[in-house]
Order: C-alpha cells, then structure tokens, then sequence
C-alpha cells in the first residue's frame, strides 16, 4: 500500500508542477502580445549622389533631398533621412560624394528594392547600400 501512495504522491507532484509552468509560459505570452513593442526589419539606405558615370553630383543638395523625398513619399508615405558625407579610393584617387542616408521600418525588403529602382535612376547610382537590422519597434504616446 505505501508504494502505490508513493507513486500516486510523484505522479501528483509532477502533474502541479507541468500545470505551474505551463501557467507560467501562457501569462507570459500573454503579457508579451498585450505590449505595444513589435519585432520588426529597420533598414537604413545609404544613397550617394555623385553620378555613377561623371562623379558629379546629379543634383545640388537641396534638390538631391527633395527629390528622395518625392520618392519615399511615393512608396513609404514618410520617410526619415539624415546627411553623412562617404568616401572611397579607386586606385589613387580619392573620391567623395554628399550622401543620404535614408531609415525605414514597418515595410518589406521587396518594397525597398522598388523604392531602390526609383533611386538608382533617378540619381544615375550603380546601386544603394541596403543594412536590415532587426529591432523592436514602439510607437509610444505618453503616459
């Protein structure tokens, strides 16, 4: 009789404590889908504007912002950009060019290469550096 009361008493024990971790994980899930954070792909695009044939600029740097801005407005309805100036050497020359660095969140890397194409002729480019990083996101409102 006190092996089954032993067995029963394990096999009781081991079903309290699956039912406490099983509660554990569900609470968890739960307080993570109630959060405003999102996983999410932060790309950040580099574009320079020196054109790819002449290694002029294409455009003075008002116009060159004004007109990627028409274009992620076109395909994003937003955008945020930032200045940076880049830089390289071919051979011995050192060639430098003003550059847009342009951040996007919340869209797909295939609407990226669309937006890209746009960039690539618009600004006469042989490409766009494209970085995806993933992140959390949160729009946060206050308190």
């Amino acid at each position: 009789m006190k092996k089954f009361n032993i067995i029963s008493l394990v096999v009781s024990f081991t079903a309290l404590i699956v039912s406490i971790v099983l509660f554990v994980i569900v609470i968890v899930k739960t307080n993570n889908t109630n959060n405003t954070e999102k996983e999410d792909i932060q790309y950040v695009l580099y574009l320079g504007t020196n054109d790819k044939d002449t290694n002029l600029p294409v455009f003075t740097k008002d116009k060159a912002k004004e007109e990627l801005q028409k274009i992620l407005i076109n395909h994003f309805g937003g955008y945020t950009i930032s200045e940076a100036n880049g830089g390289w050497v071919d051979g011995e020359t050192l060639y430098q060019e003003y550059t847009l660095v342009i951040y996007l969140s919340d869209t797909t890397l295939e609407d990226i290469h669309l937006a890209c194409n746009d960039m690539i002729t618009v600004f006469n480019q042989s490409s766009v550096l494209i970085q995806s990083n993933k992140t959390t996101t949160e729009f946060y409102s206050g308190n």
